[in-house]
């Protein structure tokens, strides 16, 4: 997947009103950002409110709507930045030499999605913004498949695997798949139910394998 493609889905997603140019105007939106991602840990995104957030950063309302029309502009900007930092890890995973194969790159990626569960704020109920209901969709593609297709393009960049739609539709479906057995994982057990997480990535690898022949 071409980087712009990454750009412009986080460019629909992020519905920002005002682009933070000081450096006290992108404090002031990270404070945001933080605020909301609490919120939603505590009570979920579908209970979270403008006033919620501003109250939580110390900020005025006035000062939320700067940055957001609404609610769901501020929720899409929390899924775009949680969407941009898994990227970051899971880049870093796939690229360490450390990884002497593609099972072992894959594995550690799907580690970095784990942690992500555990220490990223807001990440266990809003992800990336896929569980949003919007109508219409913001992006021709689902989230979910933005990730696939940025892991297979570091996957095929250091390990030399053969591309192609079946190759893409695997690991689609190997995201899906993973998604849902850890959001399971985590529905009740903070540090993820060990079994279901098992299932996620033997299940993962069990559908990717057969496509990794370079």
């Amino acid at each position: 997947m071409q980087a712009q493609e990454i750009h412009n889905a986080e460019d629909h997603v992020s519905g920002l009103r005002n682009e933070p140019v000081q450096a006290r105007s992108t404090a002031r939106l990270t404070a945001l950002l933080d605020a909301a991602a609490v919120v939603v840990d505590e009570i979920g995104f579908e209970r979270l409110t403008t006033a919620m957030v501003a109250e939580r950063a110390g900020a005025s309302i006035g000062t939320v709507y700067r940055y957001f029309p609404d609610r769901i502009a501020l929720l899409q900007a929390l899924a775009a930045r949680n969407m941009t930092r898994i990227l970051a890890r899971v880049s870093e995973e796939i690229s360490d030499e450390r990884h002497a194969t593609w099972g072992d790159a894959t594995s550690a990626a799907f580690d970095a999605f784990i942690e992500a569960y555990r220490s990223e704020p807001s990440f266990r109920g809003l992800r990336y913004g896929d569980v949003l209901d919007l109508r219409p969709a913001a992006n021709e593609h689902t989230f979910n498949s933005i990730i696939a297709n940025r892991l297979l393009d570091n996957i095929q960049s250091r390990f030399g695997f053969a591309d192609g739609p079946e190759v893409r539709f695997a690991f689609e479906t190997a995201i899906e798949v993973s998604d849902a057995l850890s959001t399971r994982a985590f529905a009740r057990d903070p540090q993820g139910d060990p079994a279901f997480l098992k299932a996620a990535h033997d299940l993962a690898v069990g559908i990717l394998e057969p496509h990794m022949k370079a």
